[in-house]
């Protein structure tokens, strides 16, 4: 999506109206009503269509715009199912449940939550992707947590945080490498430039993770031990069924590209579980990696843990997506965000107003549009001829553009990781976004240091 796509060429101000009421309209849904967001973002299309046809826009260039927008996630969608099947695939494997198996052997109460948040954070800046840690080593956490009776949404508010600060300093992540492209800064500078605001968010998240973390799990011990016997009775708990991890772990190093390396997960989990379920055939793998893995131990506890994953579980993700997807293609090409992009580029001069701005930009993009490429790219090309002016150097921006771009997508209900998260973590955006502490932190740090010009370089 471009902005020389858009077929009216809108006043700030109006834009401004339009796009208060349509976010108006679905954030008041989601709250009060507690709807799922389908039907409200589905009632935000419903009226930029009629604020395009009160403008004359055909209905062929508008639903060129929803068509162009849902293009726009494709690659999400396609990295959406290929979750799904590792996830199922991982579990016929006995991948997660050997995880899950030493976790309960060697995780305890006391600081559960850091612990979470800091192996979530190697694995995360390991893989250089967010979601491959929340859907692999975030279930395991998620599960270990609910064995242990502790809070399922502080972990997974702390699984989250540390997710994303892999995904953010990961020289792996997309987002990482998108953020220094846009803006023409090497990776290894923009890394490090971004640490005088990502360590001391990743410290004090540690802090606050490690206080908020119970001194001792309150859990039956007898029925942990019984959870463990079952994973072992059911024959899922084997060293080998570690592989599929390890492929995963050394072909992200390798900087090989996301769908091989998924890919390979998925085959390499496929091939163990032949070892692993002795009466698994070529029909039931396909079945698996379909409708999920179906755990049947007698166990609730257990079966609850493990029967999940497959390529249908996505379904109510990825119809989201295509839907948000569709909405900012209709507010592109209604000329709506080119014209508050264009409206605020004119205050802009001085360094406090244009690093805060720039990081209000890419927060109020991600809560438009839901897709993160969107908050890195869109400011990223709107704001380095300002950032030029002012005297900045470009490493700031793309800073900046990771502060606040790609680590509050999964703050987003209708947003492309927000609906990933929920769907793979089973606790809802609005439960664990106060819990993502380091999601929270990192907008707010990158504003301060804008506003007192700590760590601010010059051009």
């Amino acid at each position: 999506m471009q902005h020389d796509q858009a077929v009216l060429k809108l006043k700030p101000l109006e834009a401004l109206i339009v796009t208060l009421i349509i976010f108006g309209t679905i954030s008041f849904s989601i709250i009060h009503y507690q709807v799922v967001p389908h039907t409200p973002i589905m009632v935000a299309i419903f009226l930029l269509l009629l604020y395009g046809f009160w403008k004359k826009v055909t209905i062929k260039d508008l639903e060129i715009g929803m068509i162009e927008g849902a293009k726009s996630g494709l690659g999400a969608i396609f990295i959406f199912f290929f979750i799904g099947m590792l996830i199922s695939s991982w579990m016929a494997s006995g991948t997660i449940p050997t995880f899950i198996y030493l976790a309960l052997n060697a995780v305890s109460g006391k600081y559960f939550f850091a612990v979470a948040f800091i192996v979530s954070s190697v694995v995360g800046i390991s893989i250089g992707s967010s979601l491959t840690t929340a859907a692999t080593i975030g279930v395991v956490f998620i599960s270990v947590s609910s064995v242990l009776g502790i809070s399922t949404v502080i972990t997974a508010g702390a699984v989250i945080s540390g997710a994303f600060f892999g995904d953010k300093m990961s020289p792996l992540s997309d987002t990482c490498n998108l953020a220094s492209m846009v803006v023409k800064v090497d990776l290894f500078d923009h890394i490090r430039n971004m640490m005088w605001t990502t360590v001391p968010a990743f410290i004090l998240s540690t802090i606050f993770y490690a206080f908020l973390s119970p001194k001792s799990a309150n859990t039956d011990f007898k029925k942990l031990a019984l959870l463990k016997s079952t994973l072992n009775q059911m024959d899922l708990v084997h060293w080998y069924s570690l592989i599929p991890f390890l492929v995963l772990i050394i072909l992200a190093i390798k900087k090989v590209s996301a769908i091989v390396t998924l890919s390979m997960g998925i085959f390499s989990a496929i091939l163990t579980s032949l070892f692993v379920q002795k009466d698994y055939g070529l029909g039931k793998i396909f079945e698996v990696l379909y409708a999920g893995y179906q755990a049947h131990s007698g166990v609730k506890e257990i079966d609850s843990l493990l029967t999940r994953g497959g390529m249908e579980s996505m379904f109510f993700s990825i119809s989201m997506v295509f839907l948000a997807l569709a909405m900012g293609g209709l507010l592109f090409k209604l000329g709506i965000l080119p014209a508050l992009l264009d409206g605020i580029k004119r205050f802009l001069n001085r360094a406090p107003i244009l690093i805060s701005t720039t990081a209000i930009t890419s927060i109020g993009i991600n809560y438009l549009l839901g897709e993160q490429y969107l908050s890195i790219l869109l400011p990223g090309n709107a704001y380095q001829e300002s950032y030029h002016k002012a005297g900045l150097h470009p490493r700031n921006l793309s800073r900046v553009l990771e502060d606040a771009g790609t680590v509050v997508n999964p703050l987003v209900p209708w947003s492309v990781c927000g609906v990933f998260l929920t769907g793979v973590l089973g606790v809802s955006t609005m439960d664990y976004f106060p819990f993502a502490f380091f999601c929270l932190l990192s907008p707010v740090l990158t504003i301060l240091f804008g506003i007192t010009g700590l760590t601010i370089s010059k051009e």
